[in-house]
């Protein structure tokens, strides 16, 4: 019972991240496609999961073809509902489909500013306030759920759970960018860049060369902050 899932480049598509690590981290069999997002195929590759037409999507077991990771997390959590995608308790899983839907449309500002890259950190980079005020509002929802149900475990309601997948590319823009956030937030950050998942994806995402490199920027750069 293997799914099949379409992603783009590992090293910057933050969307493509989210999909693969629904699967990775909660045990489920997946076979993963690699589309053309930056060298002009995506779209050839993706015609016959129309109506799907941007990574990730996924294909069941049994042929249904479901885009957009909120509606591909549902999904999942649906058909494996021992997996523990969600939080068992009802008041907290209430709050990380509360966060994973403001991730999921929000924060655009953030989005904009600093596209993911998981090559290196930045030195230097200056927020804009409108990114600012983008990290205030996680740094308050983080700390939130930490706070209520985060006692038990390093991530955002102790176990790990799909708020937690939403999450994963901020935590890496964080990082690679080096960007200004509270220490609550900053453990958080540094629990994903330990999570044995997210490594594995970056490193797959390494092998992988650019030229020119997507969303460079004229600024110093460090090893990543967990190389």
């Amino acid at each position: 019972m293997t799914y099949d899932l379409y992603i783009g480049d590992q090293t910057f598509s933050s969307w493509s991240m989210r999909g693969w690590l629904m699967f990775r981290n909660f045990d489920i069999p997946v076979t993963s496609h690699m589309v053309g997002l930056y060298s002009g195929t995506m779209a050839e590759d993706l015609a016959q999961l129309a109506p799907a037409r941007l990574v990730p999507a996924m294909v069941t077991p049994d042929g249904v073809v479901v885009g957009e990771t909120l509606a591909m997390g549902e999904t999942l959590a649906e058909r494996h509902p021992g997996a523990g995608l969600w939080p068992a308790d009802p008041a907290a899983r209430a709050l990380a489909r509360w966060l994973s839907a403001e991730m999921h449309a929000g924060f655009g500002a953030l989005r904009g500013n600093c596209p993911m890259q998981l090559l290196h950190q930045y030195h230097g980079f200056e927020p804009s306030d409108a990114v600012k005020k983008d990290l205030a509002r996680i740094d308050e929802l983080w700390s939130l759920a930490r706070a209520r149900f985060g006692s038990e475990g390093p991530w955002l309601f102790g176990a790990y759970s799909l708020a937690d997948v939403f999450y994963a590319p901020v935590a890496a823009r964080i990082a690679g960018y080096g960007l200004p956030v509270g220490e609550v937030a900053q453990a958080y950050v540094d629990a994903h860049l330990a999570d044995p998942a997210f490594r594995e994806w970056r490193a797959e995402g390494l092998k992988t060369t650019y030229d020119p490199v997507p969303y460079a920027l004229d600024l110093p750069t460090a090893p990543w902050p967990a190389a």
